[in-house]
């Protein structure tokens, strides 16, 4: 399968501190992949490089065979960025918000078709600020999409998110996964990499610590020897929460 991202060797320094020191990896087409780590890792910086929005120090990212740094025009055309904090005007209907992101890439959509598919529409003639976070989030989404990514960035995207719209926004991702767009994430959620990632990156100190499916990462620790109490249970409070409170999305 191609390799929609490719990244060698990238860095990045920050005085005499390495933030991202020879980071190297792939991504296919209609891949989710994650990149873990503990704050200060670099996965942030990592995403930024490749996204344009900081210069890259040394080593490459290619994105569909063009590299970031020599032509960054051409690469804000190829990708969709989600930020970790979505900011929109707060005067501004939804349908306007979608037309002007579209409009900023040259295109004509239909505001409708795009906030149906986060499940929006009934919100289409609300303010941004009557949205709750899960809504903003989901519309953060589809402006990263109107006009037709080949990579999708997100950094942390469920932060804050109750448990319905967390698993809403999982569902959404998979389904920008399945129109074989290729995402690359952060998170902080070991279930949500777990569930979603097609393939996880461990960051620390700005390096690549491990890089395999979530299967055989687990796997690999076993096989070092680790173990831990087993407590096999059929449901966890996260379920319990989802089952008295409704399975359905809630937007309050």
């Amino acid at each position: 399968m191609k390799n929609m991202v490719e990244v060698r060797n990238l860095k990045k320094r920050y005085g005499d501190k390495w933030a991202v020191n020879g980071v190297s990896f792939d991504v296919k087409k209609g891949e989710i992949f994650g990149i873990l780590g503990p704050n200060g890792a670099g996965k942030t910086t990592t995403l930024e490089m490749m996204e344009t929005l900081r210069p890259i120090d040394g080593g490459t990212a290619t994105i569909d065979g063009i590299d970031v740094a020599k032509d960054p025009r051409k690469i804000k055309y190829l990708i969709g960025v989600q930020p970790q904090s979505p900011s929109f005007q707060d005067k501004t209907r939804l349908t306007e918000v979608v037309r002007m992101f579209a409009a900023a890439y040259g295109e004509k959509v239909d505001p409708m078709q795009f906030l149906r598919d986060v499940d929006l529409e009934d919100k289409a003639k609300s303010y941004v600020e009557n949205l709750s976070g899960g809504q903003k989030q989901r519309l953060s989404i589809t402006t990263a999409l109107v006009h037709g990514p080949k990579v999708f960035f997100l950094d942390e995207p469920t932060t804050g998110l109750d448990p319905q719209a967390r698993r809403h926004l999982w569902e959404l991702i998979e389904k920008v996964r399945d129109q074989g767009i290729s995402v690359v994430m952060t998170t902080h959620y070991m279930d949500e990499a777990e569930m979603l990632c097609d393939r996880i990156a461990v960051m620390d100190n700005g390096k690549i610590i491990a890089i395999d499916t979530p299967k055989n990462l687990i796997k690999s620790l076993l096989k070092r020897g680790f173990k831990k109490e087993q407590q096999v249970e059929q449901a966890n409070l996260e379920d319990v929460f989802i089952d008295l409170t409704g399975k359905g999305l809630r937007d309050v």
